[in-house]
């Protein structure tokens, strides 16, 4: 199993930015596709992002194209999520996951249960 340890979250105001990192150990990260997901207060854990093996294909849930950014540093074995005009309904608990694949699996998923190994999560605030 790979370990997973994210940073990067705040209070910040409505426009803002903030970078989330997601650190992992234990597992060389290329051996997994990768995934944020979010739980607003009272509200069940969604898909935000999510990019394959090599970074080559991201996907993103509506609500956040144009505004959000998933890249990953094999090298560094960290994946990133750049948010960019941050917005009061982005105010969630923000964690990163991985899912194992095999060499050659491109493929971008949405769905939790797909998702093997999850972080602690940090709590990103956009204050209106």
């Amino acid at each position: 199993q790979v370990q997973l340890v994210e940073s990067g979250g705040g209070l910040v105001q409505a426009g803002g930015s903030l970078r989330l990192s997601c650190v992992a150990s234990g597992r060389i990260l290329s051996a997994y596709a990768m995934g944020w997901f979010r739980q607003a207060p009272g509200k069940e854990r969604e898909f935000v992002a999510a990019i394959n093996r090599d970074g080559g294909r991201t996907y993103y849930t509506d609500s956040v194209k144009g505004r959000f950014t998933i890249s990953r540093d094999n090298a560094k074995n960290t994946v990133y999520l750049q948010m960019n005009s941050l917005k009061p309904e982005d105010t969630a608990v923000y964690y990163c996951a991985a899912r194992s694949v095999y060499y050659g699996d491109s493929s971008c998923n949405t769905g939790e249960g797909d998702y093997g190994s999850w972080g602690q999560g940090t709590k990103d605030t956009v204050s209106s």
